[in-house]
């Protein structure tokens, strides 16, 4: 699947109005963005739901979960939607998987000792699941959420790639380095149009502590060499600029650009502001630069 070089990654998409949804997937497709990517918080839209409302209301854009939680519904249902997806909008769906992390999963009882085990088991069920329904004429690309090396090594292995979230550029030349060629490397980038550093790391504070309180999010950063200082206290400055592409738009697409030369072969910006619904004036600001990578 051609998932364009750049994307746009927000939650917006299953947290807004469907009508808002509509309206902002449509501009956003004709601004030319190759593929729209959105959380499954659990506790807003449902991810097929939603790629099923985006998909209806655009012609050619790719839709993609980034991610759906496998703890939020069994193989067969995954596998059973995805399929679904796969042959209502052929060659536009991709199903990005991820196990969650720790901190949430052991609030609602679940165990999560062994993400890796359990993913692998999991994709072995979805693959064993039957269907009496036509197979899709282009089966959806299946991508795994994946920072460390087990995950990754599992992503090249068994799916089209990996979907990293929230890493710096050092990240994505590992991450191409492990998944090595022919492997889909999609790389969300969070994104702050504003070129004053203290506003900037401002606004992006807002946004770092939930991700800093994740370990699987802190323990990948200190596998990047970062220390426990920079992971404390929303992040230091080192980190916030490493994470964080702020600047006006030739910062951001330069940006951008380092981690398309890293090796990756997609970049989602995700752009966070200070105020409600989907960001459109910045990312209407972005896209011709952006797009013309």
């Amino acid at each position: 699947m051609d998932l364009g070089r750049i994307g746009c990654w927000q939650a917006q998409f299953v947290t807004e109005t469907a009508a808002d949804v509509r309206a902002a997937a449509a501009e956003l497709e004709e601004l030319g963005f190759g593929t729209f990517w959105y959380p499954e918080p659990l506790i807003a839209k449902d991810a097929f739901a939603a790629a099923a409302i985006v998909l209806a209301a655009t012609d050619h854009v790719n839709v993609a979960t980034g991610i759906a939680n496998l703890w939020a519904r069994d193989a067969m249902t995954m596998a059973t939607g995805e399929r679904t997806l796969a042959d209502a909008f052929p060659g536009r769906f991709v199903l990005g998987l991820g196990v969650s992390h720790p901190e949430q999963v052991s609030a609602h009882g679940f165990d999560y000792s062994k993400p890796i085990s359990m993913m692998r088991d999991y994709l072995d069920r979805m693959d064993a699941t039957p269907n009496i329904s036509t197979e899709p004429e282009v089966p959806a690309t299946r991508l795994l959420a994946a920072l460390r090396p087990a995950m990754l090594g599992l992503a090249r292995d068994r799916t089209s790639g990996a979907h990293p979230y929230f890493v710096p550029v050092e990240h994505t030349r590992r991450a191409r380095e492990i998944l090595g060629e022919g492997k889909l490397l999609a790389t969300e980038v969070t994104v702050v149009l504003e070129d004053d550093p203290d506003t900037a790391r401002r606004i992006a504070r807002s946004f770092t502590p939930f991700y800093l309180s994740k370990a699987n999010y802190t323990n990948a950063l200190l596998w990047l060499g970062y220390g426990d200082d920079d992971v404390a206290d929303g992040g230091s400055d080192r980190l916030i600029d490493d994470l964080v592409a702020w600047g006006d738009r030739d910062a951001v697409t330069a940006r951008v650009e380092e981690h398309l030369d890293a090796g990756a072969d997609h970049v989602c910006i995700q752009v966070i502001t200070e105020s409600a619904g989907f960001p459109m004036v910045e990312l209407r600001t972005l896209a011709p630069s952006l797009l013309a990578l």
